[in-house]
């Protein structure tokens, strides 16, 4: 059996310094996914997958699948599972949710994700963070937090390439005057370029508005086979079209190269391949941009502009709206947030809203959009393609 596979819903929660519980966050997101399509009954879906990176440490939460399942009002019988690769976890359970779909193992399957990182000593999330690297090796040389590290990652753009500050602030100001437009985002006000140039040093050159925040929230979409979307949406339909996802490394002295990205070009070349397209038909993209200077590798990784002309690809404007790929035009990482396992689901969120027509800052003719993911010391990334027609 080979599907056709539909995204028809998709919500979240508020993100941001949140009172509430990470069961919290859970209901919230899946309240605003079924409101946005009311002709799904929580009954028929038979499939739940949950991304969440740090469950165990800020909730203290295990087993979190069945937990999630019953505050949210779903029965599942395919598959009942949690689903984990830091950064990319929500990314990662919506490829696992259209494999099951696509193969006949489920019909109609949930995507949940999201954390509580926020704790009474925030400190902790910061101290669990070593874990996402390799504590033997990367942690006691004082790379297991991901400043110092994308720190390194800019300066030596810079160097190679000319990329200037200027260049990374024009991405800080885009994406925090998206997220201004967008109720459910961290952050509510955009900044001024003086503002970003302004700002104090975190790890030179990155300065505070160069980082994406720790957040609270959790998000959800609901995926199912393309003849079960026709009875259930009377929206245009959006298709999964091909997905990616690679890893070369982990450690840092295995790193090919601080500047070019190789798993990520793996990952988009097996999107595109999949999806049968090319960079250049792509109307809209989601980034991870943890940084101000990983939208920029990422503009030139996934093909979007040349190796080395990242800098002024995001400079003249080629990633904002109206321009050549207008990306996380719902304010992304930097602007909305960062819950590790709702980014991903975010992501596809706003993707779904592109495509469909009915975004807050609708992009003209979207009618393919990708999504990307790095997690760990930039040691997997997880790419995926989303059309209006099928492959």
């Amino acid at each position: 059996m080979d599907r056709n596979v539909c995204i028809i819903a998709g919500g979240m929660s508020k993100w941001g310094v949140r009172n509430g519980s990470q069961r919290d966050f859970f209901q919230e997101a899946a309240k605003a996914c079924y409101e946005d399509n009311l002709q799904v009954n929580p009954k028929e879906i038979d499939g739940l997958l949950v991304a969440s990176a740090y469950t165990e440490r800020t909730s203290y939460q295990t087993h979190l699948a069945p937990l999630v399942a019953e505050h949210i009002g779903v029965k599942p019988k395919s598959i009942c599972a949690r689903v984990e690769l830091l950064c990319a976890s929500g990314s990662s359970a919506i490829i696992l949710a259209f494999g099951l779909i696509k193969a006949g193992q489920a019909d109609v399957v949930m995507v949940m994700g999201g954390e509580k990182l926020y704790t009474p000593q925030k400190w902790e999330v910061f101290y669990s963070e070593l874990a996402s690297v390799d504590h033997d090796w990367d942690g006691p040389q004082g790379l297991g937090l991901p400043p110092p590290v994308f720190a390194m990652v800019a300066k030596q753009h810079m160097k190679q390439y000319g990329t200037t500050k200027e260049q990374l602030g024009a991405i800080s100001v885009k994406n925090r005057r998206n997220a201004a437009l967008n109720p459910k985002a961290q952050f509510q006000q955009g900044i001024t370029k003086d503002e970003y140039m302004n700002a104090r040093p975190i790890v030179q050159p990155l300065s505070l508005f160069d980082c994406c925040p720790i957040t609270d929230g959790a998000a959800g979409v609901i995926l199912c086979a393309e003849e079960k979307a026709k009875q259930l949406t009377d929206k245009p339909l959006v298709y999964l079209r091909g997905t990616g996802q690679a890893s070369v490394n982990n450690m840092s002295a295995n790193m090919p190269s601080w500047t070019t990205w190789e798993a990520l070009k793996i990952a988009g070349q097996e999107a595109y391949r999949k999806a049968k397209i090319e960079p250049k038909d792509v109307k809209v993209a989601m980034t991870h941009d943890c940084f101000t200077i990983s939208e920029i590798i990422e503009m030139e990784d996934l093909g979007f502009c040349k190796k080395g002309e990242g800098g002024p690809f995001v400079g003249e404007g080629q990633n904002d709206l109206g321009g050549k790929v207008p990306t996380n035009t719902d304010g992304g990482l930097l602007g909305c947030g960062h819950p590790f396992g709702g980014t991903g689901i975010r992501q596809a969120i706003e993707v779904m809203k592109q495509l469909r027509g009915d975004a807050t800052q609708q992009v003209k003719g979207a009618d393919i959009g990708l999504t990307h993911n790095l997690s760990g010391f930039i040691a997997a990334h997880t790419v995926l393609v989303y059309g209006r027609e099928p492959v």
